[in-house]
């Protein structure tokens, strides 16, 4: 399973790239917001330009025609971009458009098998099913990646790769791997968490301890 940021901060993006297991990036309005006011655009190219591989940003308009013309722009803004495209009838009629053009959807705010499944009949290179937002309704939300991810290898020729996202917590990100999801797209702090163990840290500590009782200060290697 490979692993993206859920992000557009640029110094938490250069981090995750820097660690070697970064391999993507997704952003969403609220997110951008969350950085201020900023040039969309060259935030995204800028992103693009640290990330390897696809970077997902979305549309915002809510009619098939809009969301197609403004996939057609952002797609000439960098070579690894995806444009990301709400499920509903409206967005599969953009995504099947838009696939025809070879342009990459990542087809969002996914909350079902059927509008799963309905994106990689459209074509859609990505599919977001929610995970945490479905949590917090009462419902099973991996559960929902997981019957996506069995419908899909029912098919081989579904390429659609299947996102988790809406990730909350490392929890989350070790089952979407159970399921066999393609990618898990993660919050930065989700990132940082998954990296710790308190056990880690009590044995450095411990370590670090009797070399100085022995050794003096640590540094004298």
């Amino acid at each position: 399973m490979r692993l993206f940021l859920d992000t557009a901060n640029i110094e938490h993006i250069k981090h995750g790239v820097r660690l070697g297991i970064i391999s993507g990036v997704t952003t969403n309005p609220s997110l951008v917001s969350k950085e201020g006011k900023v040039n969309y655009k060259k935030l995204v190219q800028e992103i693009c330009a640290i990330v390897p591989g696809p970077v997902s940003t979305e549309v915002i308009s809510q009619d098939s025609a809009g969301m197609i013309s403004e996939a057609r722009e952002i797609a000439t803004w960098a070579k690894n971009v995806v444009v990301k495209i709400p499920a509903g009838l409206e967005g599969i009629e953009a995504t099947h458009a838009l696939a025809k053009e070879k342009i990459k959807v990542n087809f969002t705010l996914c909350f079902s098998v059927n509008q799963a499944l309905m994106a990689a009949l459209a074509g859609a290179a990505y599919v977001s099913p929610f995970v945490g937002r479905l949590d917090d309704i009462g419902k099973n939300g991996m559960q929902v990646v997981e019957d996506i991810m069995l419908v899909y290898k029912q098919y081989p020729e579904i390429k659609t790769e299947v996102i988790a996202a809406s990730i909350r917590h490392p929890q989350h990100c070790l089952a979407a791997a159970k399921t066999g999801a393609h990618i898990a797209t993660v919050p930065y702090q989700v990132l940082l968490q998954m990296a710790k163990h308190p056990l880690t840290d009590i044995g450095i500590a411990r370590f670090n301890d009797d070399w100085r009782k022995v050794m003096g200060d640590v540094k004298n290697i």
